[in-house]
């Protein structure tokens, strides 16, 4: 039986499990057990639902590596994250009690990646296919951002509403990639969320998805986070 924790991997908005490929295939060869779910990003409540679904099939202490919208999943388990050991945040959002997406998406002007957001009428956002090539996923081979693009999965508006009550990250131990040339989630945003949390942070000069087109240095940063589990 491996040593090794596990590791579980969350994707954001407009993403999917495949986004973690490269950082899947690393990490498996490295002998560590790997789960990255589909997560339904129809509510907070919902996807909470899912990763607590997901761990309670994990035998062991387990390590989350969240991405984007994937930070606020994470974050939302509070204080009640059993076996879970600890939390790297990779260009993502780490929400202190209180906050909501929308009041925080609100204090600056909207990023070049969100600009043209798409709202249907169920109430889900989808991003424009410029927004998403040039800007979401700036830093990846065109034709893999275009697969990205027709993959995405809409996220429910009605989260940019949901506040945060008492975040996991008080009561773990994290780490936090932030994405220097990010054009979703600005990079001073990310390093407000690392230094608040007194998180092990690392910078990447990467678009907002920093597994995509970095997955080495997010394979590194979530190896750091499993010593001493």
């Amino acid at each position: 039986m491996s040593s090794l924790p596990n590791i579980v991997l969350v994707h954001g908005a407009w993403a999917d499990g495949s986004c973690w490929s490269g950082v899947i295939e690393g990490l498996q060869a490295e002998g560590y057990k790997v789960t990255a779910p589909q997560f339904p990003l129809t509510s907070l409540a919902d996807d909470l639902a899912r990763l607590r679904q997901v761990l309670a099939l994990q035998d062991g202490p387990t390590v989350l590596a969240g991405h984007s919208y994937g930070g606020q999943i994470m974050t939302a388990l509070g204080a009640d994250a059993a076996n879970v050991v600890g939390l790297v945040f990779v260009a993502a959002f780490a929400l202190d009690e209180g906050e909501s997406l929308g009041g925080l998406l609100s204090q600056g002007p909207v990023s070049p990646a969100l600009a043209h957001q798409v709202i249907d009428d169920r109430g889900f956002v989808w991003l424009s296919e410029d927004d998403f090539t040039n800007h979401f996923a700036a830093d990846v081979d065109a034709a893999r951002a275009r697969v990205m693009f027709a993959v995405q999965q809409p996220l429910a508006a009605s989260t940019f509403n949901d506040v945060m009550g008492v975040p996991a990250w008080k009561s773990l131990p994290c780490s936090y990639l932030v994405a220097a040339d990010d054009e979703a989630i600005p990079s001073e945003a990310q390093r407000l969320f690392a230094k608040r949390m007194d998180a092990d942070i690392v910078e990447v000069h990467s678009s907002h998805v920093a597994m995509v087109s970095h997955p080495s240095e997010v394979i590194r940063l979530i190896q750091g986070a499993t010593d001493g589990s």
